[in-house]
């Protein structure tokens, strides 16, 4: 009996570090393989907890081993786009102007129930409120309301708004994202050029920038702080 209860104090504080070094994500915000190492760690933490005969190392070993790959997964997914797509998906437009887009709503096997109580959830309880509903790549949907519909809304107030559009990111970490350069008309050398004229030394060292179709952006190096800035109008978004 003894032996059973230090077992499981032992694997129950190794799980807990695990944990802990795995980050503080909730299991709604987990990517796909983060979930699967999640579900494995706790079938595989039960084993050496009910069976004596099982000796703990051959229990600690393939935890520990696990937590070996998932900080290997996880640069691969930060080092290149495609492996990240692959593990991770990518966010899907649901929803865009146009109204539900029926092709997206099948791949990600949707119904319009699940679609209506997303949206419910977000606030939203009509589709002619949203101008853009994403599915992100943990399944959680991120909604983008029309103009009118905004909190604080203009419509209330009796002012005429310029409807709104999803912001484009240009760089993530360092990377350039071609198809989204191509979503926004602009070529690499065009973004680099942005990238040094708001003081920035070379599109590597920036952490994250975006811009929208009114030409309004946001960038921040890697080590440094955000801030807003002003550029041309795209020509298409």
């Amino acid at each position: 009996m003894v032996t059973i209860i230090v077992r499981s104090i032992l694997i129950y504080c190794i799980v807990l570090l695990v944990f802990r070094l795995m980050g503080k994500r909730q299991i709604g915000q987990m990517q796909p393989f983060e979930l699967v190492l999640t579900l494995i760690i706790a079938d595989l933490a039960t084993i050496p907890m009910a069976d004596i005969s099982i000796p703990v190392l051959h229990g600690i070993i393939p935890l520990l081993t696990l937590v070996v790959l998932h900080f290997l997964l996880t640069i691969l997914t930060r080092l290149s786009t495609i492996i990240s797509k692959i593990l991770s998906g990518k966010p899907v437009i649901l929803i865009n102007p146009s109204g539900i887009d029926y092709k997206a709503m099948k791949k990600l096997n949707l119904t319009i129930d699940d679609i209506f109580a997303s949206l419910r959830e977000k606030g939203f309880f009509s589709i002619g409120q949203v101008q853009y509903a994403i599915v992100e790549t943990n399944g959680k949907i991120s909604v983008l309301p029309k103009a009118d519909f905004a909190p604080v809304t203009c419509g209330y107030a009796g002012i005429k708004a310029n409807e709104s559009f999803v912001p484009i990111t240009l760089v993530c970490e360092g990377k350039l994202l071609k198809e989204n350069m191509d979503l926004a008309n602009m070529q690499e050398k065009e973004v680099a050029e942005l990238v040094k004229k708001e003081g920035m030394a070379k599109v590597s060292d920036v952490l994250v920038l975006t811009i929208e179709q009114s030409g309004n952006g946001y960038i921040q190096l890697k080590k440094g702080k955000g801030k807003s800035f002003q550029a041309k109008r795209l020509g298409r978004a």
